[in-house]
């Protein structure tokens, strides 16, 4: 028996990294993939590579996942296509990163928006459909909502990620009476598409950031996904409010 079979799950940010990483792997598992982005063309992409697995997708138009209008219709679209929602798996996002004493204000409010907006957002819009499934809420939160960094400037990030974190908890409480779970997945440092652009480019100081990794490499995203499909499945059924850290052991031996 597959860990989610039948589940439908609402992913967002299917276009790539993580988020297409988190189709295959929960369509694999036997959930019915709704997923959405704003880079529609490779969303359909990913929809094409989970069928071409076996697995069942959908990806109903582009998603913006900080218009509310646009969260409404791909929640409904999931639920017209399979009658319901058992997992929102919050996982788009964007970020830009700045110090505090240069980073413009259009910037801040932008990464809060994207990283934080965005997942309240979701919450909100899918709440109704999770009641009645007794479903589950998945989040990404990041290490950097754990800590400082002195090689990344990532104010707006650090306060997103820690806010996102902390609405997980709530949204846990919130949710208990209702039999709806709500975990979060908090990476390190991830091998994708975006970090090879940015974190893990020639040029920035964090590049060599496996030399500080306790288990000497940065992750993969089938490695975090693996902890999403834990916290969505059964077996952690009696497992609600936490934040589960999948980062090679980083944040445990600051500084480094």
């Amino acid at each position: 028996m597959r860990r989610l079979e039948g589940k439908v799950a609402l992913i967002s940010g299917t276009a790539r990294g993580q988020g297409r990483a988190a189709a295959l792997r929960f369509a694999a598992e036997g959930a019915l993939v709704v997923g959405g982005d704003l880079l529609h063309e490779a969303a359909l992409e990913t929809q094409r590579l989970v069928g071409e697995a076996g697995g069942t997708a959908l990806t109903p138009g582009p998603l913006d996942v900080t218009d509310e209008a646009s969260v409404r219709a791909w929640v409904q679209e999931a639920v017209d296509a399979f009658g319901g929602i058992d997992i929102l798996y919050a996982n788009a996002g964007a970020v830009r990163f700045g110090a505090v004493d240069t980073q413009p204000y259009e910037d801040f409010t932008f990464t809060l928006r994207a990283e934080l907006d965005s997942v309240w957002l979701a919450a909100h819009v899918a709440w109704p459909h999770l009641v009645r499934s007794r479903g589950c809420v998945l989040t990404v939160g990041s290490t950097a909502g754990l800590t400082g960094s002195l090689t990344n400037q990532r104010t707006a990030h650090s306060a997103s990620k820690g806010a996102v974190i902390a609405l997980t908890r709530q949204l846990a409480a919130e949710g208990a009476p209702h039999g709806i779970r709500a975990n979060c997945v908090s990476p390190g440092m991830v091998d994708t598409e975006g970090s090879r652009g940015d974190l893990l480019a020639a040029d920035h100081p964090m590049r060599t950031i496996a030399r500080h990794i306790p288990l000497g490499r940065v992750g993969l995203p089938d490695e975090v996904v693996g902890a999403a499909v834990f916290l969505a499945s059964d077996e952690a059924s009696y497992i609600t409010g936490a934040n589960l850290v999948v980062d090679g052991g980083w944040s445990s031996v600051l500084p480094g």
